[in-house]
């Protein structure tokens, strides 16, 4: 069943509407103000146009879901903080004390927190969803992150909840993480699928120092030299160097791409999230929308991949989807700005004669 969810899935992926495109650009032209002249916003606004298949977008469903999963290659000393932090953050972000909280507010988007792999039993919350597929990953420098079964069980767990999500009006998404070890993971990923060395692709993460940084690359080349992950086959690479939050983090954005619903991706390990679900299904990169540019370098190794262009970049490097929540009041006023400005006719402006320079 999970085999067959993924795979309808992908197949349910279409291209952006084109006559919701066309009808976009051609609005663009008669609102009053010079064409172009809102840079960025306008662009952005043809795209969600092609998403929702309407010229006119209007977003009133709000969320960003934050991916929560343990990581076994902690034990190879590549992170500042404990495997026990995981655990502890996730209550932190249902009590509404974390940045993602804060944002979140100020961006009035509802957070869900969903377990897809935290190695403690979590206490219940109505925010948080608990889809444990199992208590972390193994050490993937030592052996497979995860079996096929279980990626792909994860994969799922995103399709799931974005499905879930939609179904209750959400029509605006944002995706985010958390997994003490993840960095680690998520290089790994975007190592495999961008064929850049481990060395350029790891960053410090939490704020790592030199020794533990060297450690990180080494577990990093320990995978690559041990599995040998192909591209080519990105379920498997996933599976071999990835992460139970990465494979949901995937699975959400094939889930949207599948409901026409634009994903807003936050920083590297969202990232890598995209990378797989890019190569899963090339078309669902029509929908991403990348919220900022993260300092980690493998972050600006994947953005290139994907062809997206951030919104923001601000020198964060947080994850928890702040930077997606941070870009989703830009993503709704390119989306007002297109339906709410008046056109020259009907404003009774006169429109442009001639252009002088």
């Amino acid at each position: 069943m999970t085999d067959e969810l993924v795979r309808d899935t992908i197949a349910a992926i279409g291209e952006p509407d084109d006559d919701a495109l066309r009808a976009a650009r051609a609005r663009q032209g008669v609102l009053t103000k010079p064409p172009g002249s809102l840079g960025r916003l306008e662009e952005l606004s043809i795209q969600l146009a092609g998403i929702r298949g309407t010229a006119r977008p209007r977003f009133t469903g709000k969320a960003v879901v934050v991916f929560a999963a343990d990581h076994g290659v902690v034990a190879e000393g590549v992170s500042a903080y404990p495997a026990e932090v995981t655990g502890q953050m996730v209550a932190n972000f249902l009590a509404g004390g974390a940045a993602i909280n804060v944002l979140a507010r100020a961006a009035g988007a509802r957070v869900l927190v969903v377990d897809v792999g935290v190695n403690d039993d979590l206490a219940s919350h109505p925010d948080l969803v608990r889809h444990k597929v199992t208590h972390g990953t193994r050490n993937l420098a030592r052996e497979s992150a995860m079996t096929r079964d279980e990626a792909l069980a994860a994969i799922a767990v995103g399709i799931e909840v974005v499905a879930e999500l939609v179904a209750g009006g959400t029509d605006l998404l944002a995706i985010g993480e958390m997994g003490i070890g993840n960095t680690t993971a998520a290089s790994a990923i975007v190592a495999v699928f961008t064929g850049a060395p481990a060395a350029r692709v790891a960053g410090r993460g939490t704020g790592i120092d030199d020794a533990t940084l060297a450690r990180k690359v080494a577990a990093i080349e320990r995978a690559q030299a041990l599995h040998h992950p192909d591209p080519a086959a990105p379920l498997d690479a996933l599976a071999k160097v990835g992460g139970l939050e990465i494979a949901a983090l995937a699975g959400a954005i094939l889930g949207a791409s599948a409901r026409r619903v634009p994903v807003i991706v936050d920083g590297l390990i969202a990232g890598a999230g995209a990378l797989v679900a890019a190569a899963l299904a090339p078309r669902c990169r029509a929908f991403l929308i990348a919220g900022h540019r993260s300092v980690e370098p493998g972050h600006g190794l994947t953005l290139d991949h994907l062809g997206l262009r951030p919104l923001l970049d601000l020198g964060l490097r947080l994850g928890e989807g702040t930077g997606a929540v941070l870009g989703m009041p830009i993503v709704e006023a390119a989306a007002r700005l297109l339906d709410e400005m008046a056109t020259f006719d009907e404003a009774g402006v006169s429109g442009a004669t001639a252009r002088n320079g």
